[in-house]
């Protein structure tokens, strides 16, 4: 009796055992390469898969997610012969399970080989100015190469970005120096345009407010001389109008005499020569008004 139930403890272990051999769960996003008697069979996709116990051997799980990988810092000399580190990081995916277990024995340090190999070629042909300010076309060429190498061992390089370049000490100072001695010589530039632009600004105001006074003041005098023409023609008419005789004329021209000699630019009062024929035309005027009366007649004689 316990014989035949170690028996069927035996046999349900090896159905276990068989069972666990025969069924596969792959997880997504997971592959799995099958070899048969230490041949490639097949490749398992997410699901459930069935192997046979024994004879089919499936390899690790392969992750077909997007990997990043970092690499260490690299030397590279460029092209005017000056030693820096150039720090970087890829970004792959596998897209074939069998070329990436079969292709090559350990992909990731093929990668970084082949990584490090370009970059010292793309830089050997740059500048160390150009490689600092040309980050775009190290990124474009090394993913060029590094996708058309990888391609046959079942992997994508989606991109490939250089983090850091870091020269020399000695060429961070002069680089720093320069920097500052390039913004020292915008900021005088600035400054000179900025007060330049402000004396012209200033001189174009002042040239217009000079202007804007003279064509006020012209246009004052112009207004002022109608005033007083219309002032002259008016006076005149009415002159005329009132058809005055010489002594009323003469009159006027005796009362606006103190007039002209007001102010205290006047010092010397000139008596016009037309002085004496006003009198005279007063005088006249005065003798024409007072008639002489005749004397009486001599009394009658006897």
């Amino acid at each position: 009796m316990e014989a035949g139930l170690i028996l069927l403890i035996i046999i349900a272990v090896f159905a276990l055992l068989l069972a666990a051999k025969t069924v596969r769960i792959i997880p997504q996003a997971r592959a799995g390469v099958v070899e048969r008697l230490g041949r490639y069979q097949r490749t398992l996709t997410p699901g459930l898969a069935i192997v046979v116990p024994f004879i089919d051997r499936v390899g690790g799980m392969i992750d077909l997610r997007e990997q990043v990988v970092t690499f260490k810092p690299a030397g590279v000399i460029t092209g005017d012969n000056v030693g820096i580190q150039i720090d970087s990081v890829l970004y792959f995916t596998i897209t074939d399970a069998k070329s990436v277990s079969y292709e090559v024995a350990s992909p990731l340090q093929a990668i970084e080989q082949l990584t490090v190999t370009t970059l010292r070629n793309v830089i050997g042909g740059m500048t160390l100015e150009d490689a600092l300010t040309s980050r775009d076309t190290i990124n474009s060429q090394l993913r060029t190469v590094l996708d058309d190498a990888t391609g046959r061992w079942g992997i994508r390089v989606n991109r490939v970005e250089v983090k850091a370049i870091d020269p020399p000490a000695t060429i961070q100072e002069a680089m720093e120096k320069q920097m500052r001695a390039e913004r020292d010589r915008r900021a005088a530039i600035l400054t000179a345009e900025g007060s330049k632009q402000s004396q012209i600004l200033n001189a174009e105001g002042q040239k217009t407010a000079a202007v804007l006074t003279a064509e006020g003041q012209r246009e004052a005098a112009i207004l002022r001389a109608e005033g007083e023409a219309k002032a002259i023609d008016t006076v005149f008419k009415a002159i005329h109008e009132g058809d005055p005789d010489q002594g009323l004329l003469s009159y006027q021209y005796l009362q606006m005499l103190p007039k002209l000699a007001q102010g205290d630019a006047n010092k010397i009062f000139v008596i016009p020569s037309e002085f004496s024929q006003a009198l005279g035309n007063i005088g006249g005027a005065i003798a024409g008004a007072v008639k002489p009366t005749a004397p009486p007649p001599p009394p009658p004689r006897v």
